[in-house]
């Protein structure tokens, strides 16, 4: 065992009890960065929306489990159909 193996040991050793909280966190982040793309669409004001313009075909793929997460049974977009 190298001293790389050693140190990526230990590191998983630490994140072990956290890895739950560690994805929480993420997934937080991504759902306060989907409300700042979409934001413009759901009637708040945007002051980035000309750079986030760029980002919709990417995250169309994941509106659907963010929509559903924060409780929306159906998309709160009217030109967006992903149910």
């Amino acid at each position: 065992m190298g001293f790389k193996d050693f140190l990526k040991l230990y590191d998983e050793i630490l994140r072990q009890g956290h890895r739950t909280e560690i994805l929480r966190e993420l997934r937080d982040e991504d759902d306060l960065f989907f409300l700042l793309l979409y934001s413009e669409m759901l009637g708040l004001p945007n002051p980035v929306s000309f750079y986030t313009l760029e980002l919709y075909p990417y995250m169309l793929e994941k509106f659907h489990d963010w929509h559903t997460r924060m409780g929306m049974e159906k998309s709160p977009l009217s030109g967006f159909r992903c149910c």
